[in-house]
């Protein structure tokens, strides 16, 4: 029962003591101080706050980084290619509806297993890399155990790292309860698996990456208003067993910052070169600049490599300037990765 509702069902109960239940009262019994029905009626009454979808949220351009911009829609050899603004109104609204709900916000993190590898499911399937993964295809390596919380202590799923949630509380010294913001559903899982942010953060920032159309936003919030700083193309993540792999759709929280992303040599631990100024949002996806590879070290800006198709190991390759303008003004604990495709 809502809370009109039992406002409705209080005054007729104030009504039905106020009049009595004797029909027999005489002529002046159909006379009812109203009163108390008066001063309960001025009663406020708390205001459900609606849920908002793309269609409340307003975009507006204010581009802060102009180079290499983007058009709405722009050919792609044959084709055209589009931002998709729909989507990314939708994910934004997503964000602003868990930002009005409140509460302490806390990020999944287990970046190279350093938090311990996650247990092996039940029923898991191994992918194309040969790597164990659960019915929603998140792979148990880098992954966050998310168990029921039902006591049972049943492995349900796994979660990325970088997703963000929604910190509950704690069912025990060791189990620490979540609620899903990059994903539906309330889960269990041991502490050391959760950054926790509390309850003053604010996310005002948004980096948008479409897998699609090889292309990147930046937003941030000002007012009622969401201001579009950047239109970029972009080369995410192809899915090319057994080293590289695609970026992964979703919601997910900008956790560390390196100025040079040193990589290495597949198959190898040797290192092959540097990301410029690179920003990790899950695993080892980070959004950064053209890569450097050894022996030459020198920035390179641009590659015509750029928002025609995937061909990263799961990062974001932008031009290095762009990157750069990322890098400085995606503050972590308040930049949000919205990847669509």
């Amino acid at each position: 029962m809502n809370t009109r509702h039992l406002f409705t069902l209080f005054i007729s109960m104030v009504t039905f003591f106020q009049t009595g239940c004797n029909p027999g009262r005489g002529a002046d019994s159909n006379s009812v101080d109203t009163t108390a029905v008066k001063e309960v009626s001025t009663i406020a009454l708390p205001e459900e706050r609606r849920v908002l979808t793309e269609d409340d949220i307003s975009l507006k351009k204010a581009l802060q980084y102009t180079q290499y911009t983007l058009d709405d829609q722009y050919p792609y050899q044959d084709t055209v290619r589009h931002f998709q603004w729909g989507k990314i109104k939708a994910g934004i609204a997503h964000l602003e509806n868990a930002v009005a709900e409140g509460g302490n916000w806390g990020v999944l993190s287990n970046y190279r297993n350093l938090n311990r590898e996650a247990p092996t499911i039940e029923d898991f399937v191994r992918n194309d890399y040969g790597r164990v993964s659960d019915q929603y295809g998140v792979e148990r390596y880098q992954s966050v155990p998310l168990f029921s919380t039902h006591g049972d202590t049943t492995l349900v799923r796994y979660g990325r790292d970088g997703w963000l949630v929604k910190v509950l509380g704690s069912d025990t010294t060791e189990m620490i309860r979540i609620a899903g913001v990059s994903l539906e559903g309330e889960y269990l899982l041991p502490k050391r698996y959760l950054i926790s942010w509390g309850d003053s953060i604010r996310f005002n920032k948004v980096i948008a990456v479409d897998v699609t159309n090889q292309n990147i936003a930046t937003l941030e919030k000002s007012g009622d208003e969401w201001h579009i700083l950047s239109m970029n193309p972009a080369t995410t993540g192809l899915h090319k067993p057994p080293h590289a792999h695609e970026t992964p759709t979703g919601f997910f929280a900008i956790q560390e910052k390196k100025e040079k992303m040193y990589y290495v040599k597949d198959g190898t631990s040797v290192i092959a070169g540097y990301a410029p100024y690179a920003s990790r949002f899950t695993n080892g996806a980070y959004v950064h600049g053209v890569p450097v590879q050894y022996p030459n070290e020198k920035i390179i800006e641009y590659s015509s490599s750029l928002g025609t198709t995937p061909r990263s190991h799961m990062c974001v390759r932008n031009a290095s300037s762009h990157a750069k303008f990322v890098y400085d003004w995606g503050a972590i604990g308040q930049t949000i990765v919205i990847v669509i495709d």
